[in-house]
């Protein structure tokens, strides 16, 4: 009972698709803090970088599950691509007798084809078409083959991380449509898997303090505040662990079913669940943004 307790989700199967790094790795490792088994995937592997060409990789982001208590498994797994979907979910299926409790879909790659302050039709076609790729069909084809699981047993979560909660204009339109077509999608799952007894939402964070924010910054998380100075609003900034705080809540909430269909905040789920940031803070970026005159998107 006491383990219960401390590891509320021990004996829970989890994927986290794009766990190499940001909010994905933040999910995976506190789902493992809370003693999941989380399968962790996503291209970037030790030996192996993806495009985007950086040093987070799968393989750390397993240990540091498996460190905080969990049982984190890397695995390779290009999302745009269906067959290694499919093995992916193959394999869960083998090695855990057909459970699969959370699906989280994290799967972004966006950063480098977004190009900001330029209207849709002067940029690269090419860099728009493939930012739909990566973040919408790559959580059409996760979902498609994770949810059977799911199915057959009855029961299950899926969550869809993005950015913002509503439909309203992210400064972009490419991004605007890869971040908003996640809420719809949980919206949509939800309708057709609550027969099946399948909880499906959405869930962003606030102003993320990434791995490659921090750096965009030239700063790290020990001396994050420096970079104030440059953009005053990312004193509200939040650590990738406060979301991933937030998903292992819903995770653990036997009546998280009353959610389905939602897009929920990091914030507000901070408020509910009574967790802060790992650093001790209780960051709150809907309360800050309303309080600047900023829209919450």
């Amino acid at each position: 009972m006491e383990n219960k307790t401390l590891k509320p989700l021990a004996g829970k199967i989890a994927v986290v698709a794009g766990a190499t790094r940001g909010a994905g790795r933040g999910i995976a490792v506190m789902l493992g803090a809370a003693g999941a088994t989380v399968y962790c995937t996503g291209r970037s592997v030790r030996g192996g970088a993806s495009d985007i060409n950086r040093s987070e990789t799968i393989d750390d982001t397993a240990e540091m599950v498996t460190a905080r208590g969990g049982i984190g498994i890397p695995i390779r797994c290009d999302h745009t691509q269906e067959e290694e979907v499919k093995a992916l979910f193959e394999r869960i299926a083998k090695e855990q007798e057909g459970r699969l409790d959370l699906l989280v879909n994290d799967i972004w790659g966006g950063e480098q084809l977004t190009h900001w302050g330029t209207p849709f039709w002067e940029q690269p076609l090419g860099d728009a078409l493939l930012m739909q790729e990566r973040a919408i069909k790559t959580h059409l084809i996760t979902s498609y083959y994770g949810a059977p699981l799911m199915i057959k047993r009855g029961e299950g979560l899926i969550i869809e991380v993005t950015d913002g909660s509503t439909y309203n204009y992210r400064g972009n339109l490419y991004y605007s449509l890869a971040k908003i077509s996640p809420i719809h999608l949980a919206a949509a799952m939800a309708e057709e898997l609550r027969p099946h007894h399948i909880t499906a939402l959405a869930v962003t964070p606030g102003f993320l303090r990434s791995e490659q924010m921090l750096d965009h910054f030239g700063v790290g998380e020990d001396n994050w505040r420096d970079a104030v100075a440059q953009e005053p609003h990312y004193i509200e900034s939040e650590t990738p662990y406060f979301v991933g705080q937030g998903v292992a809540a819903l995770a653990g909430d036997p009546n998280v079913h009353e959610k389905s269909g939602r897009a929920l905040t990091s914030w507000d789920l901070s408020d509910e669940y009574g967790f802060s940031d790992v650093d001790g803070r209780q960051p709150h970026w809907g309360n800050y943004a309303k309080k600047q005159g900023l829209p919450v998107n």
